[in-house]
């Protein structure tokens, strides 16, 4: 069984999440701690549990969700995993930080790249990446069947979508994504988003606006 532990970090509101499993191996997604103190407790977490740092990944590479991958290269010595049509964003990363006046330390270039469709094997559990772009060029989501969850990134949120007015963004391309990878999951996934709080599939297919 998987535990997942989430932290709400940074300017933008930013959901981290580490994936836990029963030999306290840790896969942290989207690190988007900012400040000094969100750094700090990240940190303090990890050490806390006892967990051994296993992997990074990037859902996407817009700024709130990188804040944080350095720390997490520098401290764990783990390498960055991001789908390589979002290496555009990472490229860019630095510029919009300075443009929203939010400056941080750049973040390492991936060491491998995802692929659609791949499994990511996690002790005895097992995450596919889903490529579901329209959000970013290269928007994943990480789908467990067995405990039925997806980390979503800013592609699904609660009765709402990502936005799509960022450089490289598509509505027609996120809604087709939603449609043809998410919609076709059980309705009880559960979707743990990059921002705000988890839903359902079926709820979002029954209640979500944008969606019907």
């Amino acid at each position: 069984m998987m535990e997942i532990q989430h932290f709400t970090f940074n300017p933008f509101q930013e959901n981290t999440y580490l994936l836990i499993n029963e030999k306290k191996d840790c896969i942290i997604i989207d690190p988007g701690c900012y400040f000094e103190e969100e750094r700090k407790q990240l940190l303090t977490y990890i050490e806390k549990e006892g967990l051994k740092v296993t992997r990074l990944l990037n859902t996407h590479c817009h700024i709130d969700h990188i804040f944080g991958n350095r720390l997490v290269v520098k401290t764990y010595g783990v390498g960055l995993e991001i789908h390589p049509q979002d290496k555009i964003v990472l490229d860019r990363s630095p510029e919009i930080g300075k443009m929203y006046n939010i400056p941080f330390e750049p973040s390492p270039e991936p060491v491998r790249f995802l692929e659609d469709g791949e499994k990511i094997l996690f002790g005895d559990d097992e995450l596919e990446v889903l490529l579901t772009p329209g959000h970013s060029p290269g928007s994943v989501c990480f789908y467990s069947a067995g405990q039925q969850i997806l980390i979503g990134g800013d592609v699904l949120f609660y009765q709402s979508i990502g936005r799509t007015d960022l450089p490289g963004g598509s509505h027609q391309t996120l809604i087709n994504s939603i449609q043809q990878k998410l919609f076709v999951l059980p309705d009880e996934v559960r979707v743990y988003p990059g921002h705000g709080q988890s839903t359902t599939i079926g709820f979002e297919k029954r209640h979500n606006p944008f969606l019907q």
